[in-house]
């Protein structure tokens, strides 16, 4: 008889509960990704800056400041709007990429406590990656989104932007508009469900395809699909913060200036 695999649940698991908000290790995950970010960027601060880099972290800070900047650069062309939206991006894709990396750890996933899940006890991990629950890539779609628009409303005004949306039918050209419209305000929508399920599901699938490898071979094999998993999480952080940058370029411009 073949032995079970216990392959994660789409769920996310409560570990415990602050008055009535559950704490769920997707969330203790989200909290060390955090402390991370914290962490080195206290230690650059304690070294202080230096116009000639005495140290090797600040070579480093650097590099990866530095990279992030002409990639965000390459995509809006322009150096004063790259400035302006470089602290959004960047701490996007140094979230996401650190989440999810911080979940092929050693003992992420497979260090449990015991606990209750849908009504019954079993064995709940401790840690798991955070963007192996929707609800996190929800909230990064929605504040991704929403930042987006107030962009757009801020940049080009109020009436102008919403008119990407609604078209009266009587103005060129015409129906045509009025319904190429309809669809941008739905594509809003369809943006949030796609930023949503393309990270989660990205990650979902490689901790159960981890999960399934590590239970049949539990030595050597899984090696290289741990490497697969950590291009997979800087492809997957960099195509959401590079999606972002785009769409903001594309709320900044009018229907007069090319936006479709």
């Amino acid at each position: 008889m073949a032995s079970f695999i216990p392959v994660p649940p789409l769920s996310s698991e409560t570990l415990f509960h602050i008055g009535e908000f559950g704490v769920r290790n997707t969330l203790i995950m989200a909290w060390m990704a955090m402390a991370v970010l914290f962490v080195v960027a206290l230690l650059g601060l304690a070294t202080g800056y230096k116009l000639t880099p005495r140290g090797r972290f600040q070579v480093l800070l650097e590099m990866i400041v530095g990279g992030l900047h002409d990639f965000f650069d390459s995509i809006f062309q322009n150096e004063k709007m790259t400035r302006r939206f470089f602290p959004l991006l960047a701490s996007i894709f140094l979230f996401i990429i650190i989440g999810n990396w911080m979940g092929i750890l050693p003992g992420v996933g497979s260090i449990t406590i015991e606990g209750l899940h849908n009504g019954e006890i079993a064995a709940i991990p401790l840690f798991r990656s955070m963007n192996a629950d929707v609800n996190m890539t929800l909230v990064f779609a929605i504040v991704a989104i929403i930042f987006t628009q107030v962009v757009g409303l801020a940049t080009i005004g109020i009436f102008p932007h919403a008119g990407k949306y609604f078209v009266m039918p009587w103005k060129k050209p015409y129906v045509l508009g009025t319904f190429i419209g309809i669809l941008e305000f739905i594509g809003e929508f369809a943006r949030i469900i796609s930023f949503t399920f393309r990270l989660f599901g990205n990650i979902f699938a490689g901790e159960v395809l981890l999960v399934v490898v590590s239970s049949l071979v539990p030595y050597l094999v899984p090696i290289p699909f741990l490497g697969l998993e950590i291009f997979v999480g800087f492809i997957q952080a960099m195509v959401f913060s590079m999606l972002t940058a785009v769409f903001i370029l594309m709320a900044m411009q009018s229907h007069g200036e090319g936006a479709h």
